[in-house]
């Protein structure tokens, strides 16, 4: 590969899960610490970071079709780094099959990009998709801009090994950060402007750690020190496994005002024999009782999940338990998708995978069932009050958009900045959001 001239601008393109985008945030930050800027809109790039997601089918054909068309007006192509899962998993052979990629780095070791960088410039081809447990995060700088919603990841990995899923091989083994590293990172979050933080892991409530006094803590714990940041006005969490749900966590809902009413609970099947193939050690009734529970300490709760429709030997009437559990729960929002297999998962290889036009049929079905609940429960807020956090500014003159603490997009018309907290009356609900009237001035 020819020397370089060292990038002056950057674009980082996530793809997936809220995770690859707090990552490609830390990433645009060591790019920026190096010196990078960003590149001006509609501006090409001198170094492109596709930071990539291996969950879904055809991943990394995607990635290729991207690097393909990568060009700069001169018709050169930018330097380019692959990152996240598919780096993780297929970086030997992205090298092989894509001789213009210039770096790879998996997501435990995206910290190392800046260095990779320099070797690029120099005309090195470089990979690295090493795990080690911890040293990502010391390396990372101290963040200095975020919006007035953030992420931190207080968790990585899962030991869970659910045979569809490639997380286990492409984020390695469940580690949980230090609680005086998040404690501090929260802090800065907040000193530079985030009024909400969302807490993130694979399996998030898998998170232990000794607190400042050397006492065991759960992610219980780690909520009720961060509540007690002044200017922090709103905590939520994502991804959570049933499994690792403890009576802690589920009390926390009860007694800590500023974690929001909103619970993300993944159970992929209402079938127990399709959840036990799939290996997720719950059945379907013991989801719907650990539901009760946080509805029990949190009434208002607004209830999210995931589904997977069409796993090998998923039947019919399977398929039809599913959408009895989804008319038992009657989610607020949900996330579904077809099975897809991934190399090297047991899915991947057992028999009566289900046809294509099957699952097809199965997830219009499955998705028409969730869009009925999500507007219904839409629809059962309007009438209400709530404190809106504004995100950004709506598509007309005037318009704001923030979230409900139910997760719910709300516009609304009024003099107000990004990271306001505003008083709304919910007055008119659509399928995807809702409208509100401001009742109180912004406060900041």
């Amino acid at each position: 590969m020819r020397q370089s001239n060292p990038p002056k601008t950057y674009r980082v393109k996530s793809f997936g899960c809220q995770m690859n985008v707090y990552d490609g945030e830390r990433m645009a930050e060591m790019l920026g610490a190096k010196g990078i800027t960003p590149a001006p809109e509609g501006e090409e790039a001198d170094l492109v970071v596709l930071n990539t997601c291996h969950i879904r089918e055809k991943a990394a054909e995607k990635v290729y079709s991207d690097i393909g068309r990568l060009k700069k007006p001169d018709g050169s192509k930018p330097l380019i780094a692959v990152a996240g899962c598919v780096a993780q998993a297929e970086g030997e052979e992205i090298m092989a099959r894509a001789p213009a990629v210039s770096m790879v780095v998996g997501p435990q070791a995206y910290h190392r990009l800046p260095e990779m960088i320099d070797k690029a410039v120099a005309g090195e081809r470089a990979t690295d998709t090493d795990m080690p447990e911890d040293a990502k995060f010391a390396a990372l700088p101290k963040r200095r801009k975020v919006g007035p919603s953030a992420f931190l990841t207080i968790q990585e990995g899962c030991d869970k090994f659910c045979t569809y899923c490639v997380v286990p091989y492409t984020r390695g083994a469940e580690i949980s950060r230090p609680y005086s590293e998040l404690l501090r990172e929260a802090e800065g979050l907040v000193e530079c402007g985030a009024r909400e933080i969302t807490l993130l892991g694979q399996n998030v409530n898998a998170w232990t750690g000794e607190d400042d006094k050397g006492r065991d803590v759960g992610m219980d714990g780690l909520v009720k020190a961060l509540a007690d940041l002044p200017d922090l006005q709103r905590i939520r969490y994502t991804t959570s496994h049933p499994n690792d749900m403890t009576d802690g966590i589920i009390a926390m809902h009860g007694e800590v005002d500023k974690l929001m009413p909103y619970l993300h609970l993944p159970v992929q099947s209402g079938s127990d024999r399709v959840l036990k193939a799939m290996n997720r050690s719950h059945t379907a009734d013991s989801y719907l009782k650990l539901l009760e529970r946080f509805r029990a300490v949190r009434p208002d709760i607004a209830l999210s999940g995931d589904f997977i429709v069409g796993f090998p030997g998923e039947s019919e009437a399977e398929f039809e338990e599913t959408l009895q559990l989804v008319d038992a729960v009657r989610y607020s929002q949900a996330f579904s998708f077809k099975y897809s297999p991934r190399p090297g998962t047991p899915a991947a290889t057992m028999e009566d995978q289900i046809a294509l036009e099957v699952m097809d049929e199965r997830l219009q079905r499955l998705q028409s069932a969730l869009n009925r609940d999500q507007y219904a429960f839409n629809q059962a807020s309007v009438g209400k009050t709530c404190d809106i956090l504004v995100e950004r500014k709506g598509k007309l003159a005037g318009q704001w958009l923030g979230k409900s603490p139910w997760l719910q997009s709300v516009f609304f018309e009024g003099d107000s900045a990004i990271g306001d907290m505003v008083r709304v009356e919910l007055d008119e609900a659509g399928p995807n959001s809702l409208k509100g009237r401001v009742l109180e001035s912004a406060t900041s």
